[in-house]
This record gives C-alpha cells, structure tokens and sequence, in this order.
C-alpha cells in the first residue's frame, strides 16, 4: 500500500513538473505590448482617468443649481410650563397663560434661480474645468509612453552590451586556449600567456557588469509600465529592428499644435476669459421664485391644524459693493496678461527644445553611419589580426587592440540607434504625439 501511495505521488510530482516550468517562463514583450500593458495597468494612468471622472461628478453638482431646491422640516415642541401675561382688566391685574402643550410643525419649501446671468457663465467654466483635466489626463499618457519607451530602448542597450562584452570574453577566452598551445610548444613566452590571462581575466567581470545593467534596465522598466518587480519579463528584439527606421527620410518636425503644455495654457485662458464674463455679470439682477408650504398644529388634548402657503419672486438689483467687483474684474485681467506672457515664453522655449531634438537626432544618424562602416573595418581588422596570431605573426597586444577597436566600434553603433530612439521619443513627446 505504501509504495503504491509513493509512486502515485511521484507520477503527479512528474506531471506538475513541466507545468510549473512552463509557469515560470519569462513574459516576453515587444515595445507595442509593453506600451499596452502600461496604458492600462500603471497607476500614473488610472490617477489621470480618476481625475478626469472627478472633474465630471463636478461638473454635474454643479448643473444642480439650475434645478428647483426643494428641502422639507418638521418640529415638535412641548410646553412645560406656559408663558404668563398680566393685563389690567377694569383696575385689576388679571394673569392669562399663553400657548398650548403640545406645538407641531411641518414646512415644504422650493426656490430656484430664474435669471442669474452670472450663475449660467459659471456652468460654462465647470466645464472647462472636464476639459482642462481630459488634457492632463492625455498629457500623463503621453508622458507614460515616453517613459516606457526610454526604458524599452534602455533595455536594448544593455543587451548589446553586454552581448558585446559576452563575445569579448569569447574572443578572451579561445586566445587564451591558442597562447597555451604555442607556449607548450615553445612558440609563446611566458609573457605572452601571462598577458592573455590577465585579458581574460579582466573581460569577465566586464560580463558580470554588463548583466547587472540588463537587470537593473528591466526593473526600471517593469516599475514604469506599472507591474509587479517580481514578474519575469523579457524584450524583444534589438536595436537594429530600429535602424530602418532612423535611415528613412524624415520632415522636421516644427508643429506645437498638440502639444499638451499649449494646450492647458489656452484652457487656463479661456477659463480667464469666462471669469472674467461672470464677474461682469454680477452687476446684473437676479431673479428667483421661492415657494413655500407649512403645516402646523397646536393643542392642550385636541390638536388643531392650520395650513398656510406662500410664493414670492425675488429680485435682486447689485447697486455698489465698494468697488469689490471691480477690482475683482482688474485682476483677473492682469493675471490673464501675465498668461500670455507665460505662453509666449513657453512656446519660444518648446520651440528650442525642438530644434535641439531635430539637430540630436541628425547627428545620431551621422554616427551611426560611421560607426557601421567603422564596424566592417574593425572586424576584418580583427579577423585578420587572429590569423595572423595563430600563425605567428602578430603579437598578442596587436590582437588585443584590434579586438578593442571591434568592441569600441559595436558599442558606439548601439549607443547610435539608441540615442536616435530616445530623442525621437521626447520628441513625440513635445509635439504632443499619442
């Protein structure tokens, strides 16, 4: 019985084994699946979304002014010891007691505003105020999609890298292999092997460093898309899937028309601009009805009720206020000015900003195309100095600085494409692309 229990338990161990394997397999992501996953799962977004709902209820409370305000009370009073009044009846003081025990009260009243130029000029402002956080909202998202896209890049980056230091210590380790052959046949001195090890030596914490980086670059990435650091995630592809893209032909970009900074400035203005209405038309009347419903009941053992009702039409007609709104209505010009001052610095500075983007993204190309032909060089430069070693006719230093070049040469190809992308990426930023 109990070996039977022991091999059922081994088959289901075996069974769930490649499950769980499967389980733990890395999320593998492209840069699209990525800016999905953080368009949906970040907190920066869901923040903006939650702010654009907020401003919605708002403006919705405040349409509620324009409906009737309709509001009911009721009251209980009981006497516990009645008012007395002295009266000079005929020269005599005759003392009454006033009210009754028990008091009731119940009272139904409604008002609302019928002209209220004023109020109607705010509701437009409420609206305004959806609008401004609709553009903050998509602000935030087109940050995020900046951000994740740096990270991605950055990702990319370190995985060139360190597959360059990866075939570095290669190259370090199958010269090595060849300098103990020749010096175990006499061909090597010892200074030669010594200084192959030490090469060897060296490149393997470059190896060591340059996964730390791929880590670090990952983390940073799983923390901007908004998911948990514990999940194993991988990139897709390399940074040369992007060099077709930074080889075609480009317009430069000099259109601020979407973007976001811009754009909340000109909201910020026309809200000015209906400030400034409304505080206008607070100088004109108001008008409002008012109609109002009570009930009440008064008695010692025996109540009596007694109805009564009233409607009213107020009109109120703002004479002087000692210049409040006046000055109000000054300041809110003068600070509408210094918004446009504050627009006009902004937009010259954006404009700057896009200029340098366009020039860095030129000279990315311009590197990258000498780094690609100086990478063709540097590797037959190096296939050539390995042959010639194996042979005999080149010295080991000679080889190390070809192997140099190559690395040297690898690296500034990928940091090339890679600062391309990352300019490109605050430039879709700025021009407010999504």
């Amino acid at each position: 019985m109990k070996r039977l229990i022991f091999n059922t338990l081994a088959i289901i161990a075996l069974c769930t084994i490649p499950i769980f394997s499967h389980a733990q397999e890395p999320l593998r992501l492209t840069l699209e699946q990525a800016l999905e996953i953080a368009l949906s799962e970040s907190n920066t977004v869901k923040i903006a979304d939650m702010t654009v709902e907020k401003s919605g209820y708002a403006k919705k409370g405040s349409y509620a002014s324009l409906y009737p305000n309709v509001s009911v009370s009721s009251s209980y009073q009981r006497t516990l010891k009645k008012q007395v009044m002295v009266m000079d009846m005929g020269g005599q003081a005759m003392e009454i007691k006033v009210g009754r025990d028990n008091n009731i009260n119940a009272s139904a009243s409604a008002s609302m505003p019928l002209v209220n130029a004023s109020l109607w000029e705010s509701l437009k402002l409420s609206g305004m105020d959806v609008e401004m956080a609709v553009e903050q909202a998509r602000s935030s998202k087109i940050a995020l999609v900046k951000q994740v896209k740096q990270a991605f890049y950055a990702v990319l980056l370190a995985q060139e890298s360190h597959n360059v230091m990866s075939q570095v210590y290669e190259n370090a380790q199958k010269n090595y292999e060849k300098t103990m052959q020749r010096f175990n046949v006499g061909k090597a001195s010892e200074v030669e092997r010594l200084r192959a090890e030490v090469t060897m030596l060296n490149a393997e914490p470059n190896v060591s460093s340059a996964e730390n980086a791929v880590l670090l670059a990952t983390w940073q990435l799983k923390a901007v898309m908004g998911v948990d650091l514990g999940t194993d995630i991988e990139v897709a592809g390399n940074l040369n899937d992007y060099t077709s893209q930074m080889l075609s032909p480009y317009t430069l970009e000099n259109d601020l028309s979407n973007n976001s900074s811009l754009l909340q400035l000109d909201i910020q203005d026309r809200m000015l601009e209906s400030t400034i209405r409304m505080q206008k038309k607070q100088y004109l009347p108001t008008l409002a009805a008012n109609i109002n419903y009570n009930y009440s009941a008064m008695g010692d053992d025996k109540l009596s009720w007694f109805p009564s009702s009233t409607a009213a039409l107020s009109l109120s007609i703002p004479v002087f206020d000692g210049f409040q709104k006046h000055n109000a209505i000054k300041q809110s010009q003068v600070t509408r000015n210094m918004l446009a001052l504050q627009r006009e610095d902004a937009e010259r500075n954006l404009r700057i900003a896009m200029r340098n983007y366009n020039d860095q993204m030129a000279l990315c190309v311009k590197n990258y195309e000498a780094a690609n032909a100086t990478v063709e060089i540097a590797q037959k430069s190096y296939d050539i100095s390995a042959k010639m070693y194996e042979v005999g006719k080149a010295t080991l230093v000679e080889l190390n600085d070809a192997q140099l070049a190559l690395q040297q040469a690898q690296l500034t190809q990928a940091q090339a494409v890679y600062n391309f992308m990352v300019t490109k990426a605050s430039l879709d930023e700025l021009i407010g692309k999504e």
